[in-house]
């Protein structure tokens, strides 16, 4: 699950306005929203009482209405309240109303659902807001034509909480020859495991799919020994090793990241909040950068998965990036280190070094706190 650092830095670079958090039931959205905004926020709270009813309250003057009634008689649905129409086109109203006079650029809405979408009144109120003030909305996870219509704007970025991620898959790219360092780099050792074994960890339970693409049959066996899919090929050449890893998986997802394995300093947080950042915005290239200087991993979506498959002999995706700049999109790092690969023994020792200093004072990581933690 992502953290709320992690969401709170994929919205920012999206551009959007607002955010919207939805899910299943259990998922942790009233969660999520407390750790994004910590402190009491102005906004609207709403809450059910088992077999008796829904209330709304407003959360700068604590006023709360019963917005619902349990109805004994829906046995077996989904919706077993009824909506009290008239608290939602009055007091509903004026709650929304009330909250675009508040001083505080940020409204939170916890949640929105069944009963809001009865009410056109209530409806239009909340589009109002929406034109004047940010958003966070709790919106729950229900094919209703009001629903899906929030979900669907284009100034509002979506965190479905049930797939966070979407459909994506990731090539850990592992078929270097290591000429440089003078041996298989991708098996030496770094802070207590093998300099691959660092991409792996950041990768993990982040993509649909993921495939390591290697012509090493050591790295071959230690992906076997972890259950992680690996492809063993005899072919020198990068564009070899993407069209042979986008014909595994490219039939499955919507979207796929290219992560080198010898970059060991990449955050899971920073992988997950480019993902986050290609979902909301899937028609762009996405890759992390630090200042002026970008790096991996990028991630294409489907549109570009046949120019990918056809690449210009030991050419890799970056032919495709230099082809549509103005499709490419970047997300600011935590760390400038996070984009540094090693290519030599004293580039290791290095980052050995660095990682040395870091573990002391746990700097080495995002910190999960929203935009106004204290």
């Amino acid at each position: 699950m992502p953290t709320a650092s992690c969401i709170w830095k994929s919205f920012q670079t999206s551009g959007k306005k607002h955010l919207i958090l939805t899910g299943d039931r259990g998922s942790g959205k009233t969660t999520l929203l407390s750790a994004l905004f910590p402190c009491p926020m102005p906004g609207l709270t709403s809450w059910a009482v088992p077999k008796q009813g829904v209330y709304l309250k407003d959360n700068f003057s604590s006023k709360t209405v019963q917005i619902g009634r349990f109805n004994p008689d829906n046995t077996g649905t989904e919706n077993r309240m009824l909506p009290v129409l008239d608290a939602f086109s009055q007091t509903g109203v004026s709650f929304l109303r009330a909250c675009a006079d508040v001083s505080s650029d940020w409204i939170t809405i916890d949640e929105i659902g069944y009963l809001e979408s009865t009410c056109p009144e209530y409806q239009n109120a909340l589009s109002e807001l929406m034109a004047c003030k940010h958003l966070l909305m709790v919106v729950r996870k229900q094919k209703l034509p009001f629903l899906d219509s929030l979900l669907a704007q284009q100034d509002v970025f979506v965190l479905d909480l049930d797939q966070p991620y979407g459909n994506a898959g990731c090539i850990l790219m592992a078929s270097g020859q290591g000429r440089r360092f003078g041996e298989n780099k991708l098996l030496t050792d770094l802070a207590g495991k093998p300099l691959i074994q660092w991409a792996l960890d950041a990768s993990a339970g982040l993509f649909a799919h993921r495939l390591v693409v290697t012509v090493h049959k050591e790295i071959q066996q230690l992906c076997l020994s972890q259950d992680i899919p690996v492809l063993l090929h005899p072919f020198p050449d990068r564009n070899d090793m993407i069209r042979l890893g986008m014909g595994e998986i490219s039939s499955f997802i919507d979207r796929c990241a290219f992560l080198p394995s010898d970059q060991p300093m990449i955050l899971p947080e920073t992988i997950a909040s480019l993902l986050l950042c290609a979902k909301n915005l899937p028609d762009f290239i996405w890759r992390p950068c630090s200042s002026d200087t970008v790096g991996s991993p990028v991630i294409f979506p489907s549109c570009f998965f046949e120019e990918l498959k056809n690449l210009p002999p030991k050419k890799g995706g970056n032919v495709i990036v230099s082809r549509y700049p103005n499709l490419v999109r970047t997300l600011p790092v935590s760390y400038s280190e996070e984009l540094k690969d090693i290519d030599t023994k004293e580039e290791l020792l290095a980052v050995s070094q660095y990682l040395g200093q870091q573990s002391s004072n746990r700097r080495w990581r995002f910190d999960d706190c929203g935009p106004f933690a204290p």
